[in-house]
C-alpha cells in the first residue's frame, strides 16, 4: 500500500513535508511529529452527506432540553443546564478537580438518565474507590475503560446512554490511522466521531482535555471550534477554590463564571462568593480595597491588595495576580503624572484575593485606590467600596449595571460607596445609612481616605 510521510504540529496542527525544530504557526518548539498517511486514511476520512439545503423561512425553531447537573454553579456556566446533543469540552491543570467534578454530577444526572464514564486514564477499580469516596451510588451509571475510540462508539450504540464522559480525549485512539496516541489526527478525528454520534442520537457529551505547557488545551486548535462549549477549570492546587469559566457557549454567555471549594468529599459550591472572599480581609491596613465587577449576570465583590516598597534594583519591579499587567501600569503612570506619586522608586504588587480575575475596566478605580494608599500609608476604611474607569487624564468614567454593583455592595454591609458621578442618580435607591459618593477624577478620592497607619 503506497504510503507518504508527513510532519504535524501537535499543539496546532500545522503541517509539513519535513521536520522543523519551531512551529510557523503556532511558534512552539520541537512540536513537529512524523506522521505516516497511507491510502485506508484518505478512504476513513471520505464522508457521504444526505443533508439538502431548506429555505430559511421554512425551518421550524429547535426546542433544546436542559438537564440540571446537580450543581447550580455549573449550571449557571452552562446557561440553565446541560443541554441534549451538546458537547462540552473541560480542560484544566492535572490535579486540578476536573474528575471529581464530573463523578459528582454523574450522580445527580443518574437519577434520571443514563450515564456512561468512559475512562482512558483508570481502572474501573480506581474509579469505583473515588466514587465510594464521594458517596455515588446508582444503577443508571456505567463505567467503561478503553481507549479505542472504535470500541466506545460500538458500546454506545449498543447502551443508547443519554450522558457520555469521555476521560480523556487524548487517551483516544482508532486502529484506521496509524499516528500514536495524543496526535493531532487520532484526537481530530476521535472528537468528530464523538460529535457526531451526539448530534444524531441526542446526548449530551463532555470531554476532558489536557493542557500545554503555555495552559492552553492541547491538541489541535480546531477541537475548540468543533464542540458547543469550551469550560477552563481554574485554580491552584495548593489552594481550596476552583474556578470554571466559560470560554466558549453555543447555549449561553462565556461571562458567567462557577466557584467551588475543594474538600474531602469532592467539590463544594460557593453560591456567594462575595461573602466567602471579603470573610479573610485584613481590618485597618493600607494597600486594600473592595471592587466590584460583573461575571455574567453575578456582581461579584474582591479585594485588592496592593503592596508599594522601596525598590532594590535599579529598575522598579511590576507584578500584578488576577489583574492586567500593561493595565496596572497604564493606571500606575497616570498617578505618577497627575498626583506626583513616585511609584518609579518603588517596587509595585498588585493581587486579587480569591483567585477572581477583573477584565473590566470598573476596577480601575480600587486599584488606583488601592495604589494611592499602599504608596502613602493612608488606610481606607473597611466600609468603603469603589468602582469605575480611570482616564488618561484622571477622570473617573461613569460603568454599566451600577444598580447591581450598588446592591450586591449594600448586602455585603458597604456603607460607603465610590462610584462615577455620573452614575449618581435618583433611581439608585439605597437605605439611609449608605452614602453614594461621587468623584469625577482621582484626585476627588484622598479626602476619603483616613490618616496615616
Amino acid at each position: 500500500m503506497k504510503s507518504k510521510t508527513m510532519f504535524v504540529c501537535r499543539e496546532c496542527g500545522a503541517t509539513s513535508i519535513k521536520w522543523l525544530g519551531r512551529c510557523p504557526e503556532c511558534q512552539s518548539w520541537s512540536t513537529f511529529d512524523e506522521v505516516e498517511i497511507n491510502e485506508n486514511e484518505k478512504k476513513s476520512q471520505k464522508r457521504t452527506f444526505s443533508n439538502h439545503a431548506e429555505k430559511f423561512s421554512e425551518l421550524k425553531m429547535p426546542t433544546y432540553m436542559r438537564t440540571c447537573t446537580g450543581m447550580q454553579e455549573l449550571d449557571r456556566v452552562l446557561g440553565g443546564g446541560l443541554v441534549d446533543g451538546s458537547v462540552v469540552l473541560l480542560s484544566g491543570e492535572p490535579g486540578i478537580g476536573k474528575s471529581t467534578l464530573l463523578m459528582q454530577i454523574c450522580s445527580e444526572l443518574g437519577k434520571t438518565r443514563k450515564v456512561l464514564y468512559v475512562s482512558g486514564e483508570e481502572s474501573k477499580g480506581q474509579l469505583k474507590l473515588r466514587a465510594e469516596r464521594l458517596e455515588i451510588t446508582g444503577d443508571t451509571l456505567y463505567l467503561l475503560t478503553e481507549t479505542d475510540t472504535d470500541a466506545v462508539i460500538a458500546e454506545c450504540e449498543e447502551l443508547k446512554p443519554d450522558v457520555i464522559i469521555i476521560d480523556s480525549i487524548q487517551t483516544l485512539s482508532s486502529e484506521r490511522f496509524t499516528s500514536v496516541q495524543g496526535s493531532v489526527t487520532q484526537v481530530r478525528e476521535s472528537a468528530l466521531s464523538l460529535i457526531n454520534y451526539a448530534k444524531k442520537n441526542s446526548a449530551a457529551i463532555f470531554l476532558v482535555g489536557h493542557v500545554n505547557k503555555e495552559g492552553g488545551i492541547s491538541g489541535p486548535k480546531i477541537l475548540e471550534h468543533m464542540v458547543d462549549a469550551v469550560l477552563y477549570f481554574e485554580g491552584e492546587r495548593t489552594n481550596s477554590y476552583r474556578i470554571i469559566r466559560a470560554i466558549k457557549n453555543r447555549f449561553g454567555s462565556t461571562n458567567e463564571i462557577g466557584v467551588f471549594e475543594m474538600g474531602d468529599k469532592g467539590l463544594k459550591e460557593i453560591p456567594n462568593p462575595s461573602e466567602v472572599i471579603m470573610a479573610e480581609r485584613p481590618i485597618n491596613t493600607s494597600g486594600s480595597c473592595a471592587g466590584c465587577v460583573i461575571q455574567g449576570s453575578r456582581p461579584i465583590i474582591s479585594e485588592i491588595q496592593a503592596l508599594v516598597t522601596k525598590t532594590a534594583y535599579p529598575s522598579a519591579k511590576r507584578t500584578s495576580d488576577g489583574f492586567d499587567h500593561n493595565r496596572m501600569s497604564l493606571l500606575i503612570a497616570v498617578l505618577e503624572k497627575r498626583m506626583g506619586l513616585k511609584f518609579y522608586e518603588n517596587d509595585v504588587y498588585v493581587n486579587v484575593a480569591g483567585g477572581i480575575r477583573l477584565d473590566e475596566p470598573s476596577a480601575d478605580l480600587s486599584i488606583a485606590m488601592a495604589l494611592i494608599s499602599g504608596i502613602t500609608d493612608r488606610v481606607i476604611s473597611d466600609d468603603t467600596i469603589a468602582f469605575g474607569e480611570i482616564g488618561l487624564s484622571g477622570e473617573v468614567r461613569a460603568v454599566s449595571h451600577i444598580d447591581y454593583r450598588v446592591k450586591e455592595a449594600v448586602r455585603l454591609g458597604f456603607t460607603r460607596i465610590i462610584l462615577p458621578k455620573k452614575n449618581v442618580t435618583g433611581a439608585l435607591k439605597v437605605p439611609s445609612k449608605v452614602q453614594l459618593i461621587g468623584v469625577s477624577n482621582i484626585y476627588e478620592v484622598l479626602p476619603h481616605m483616613t490618616k496615616k497607619v
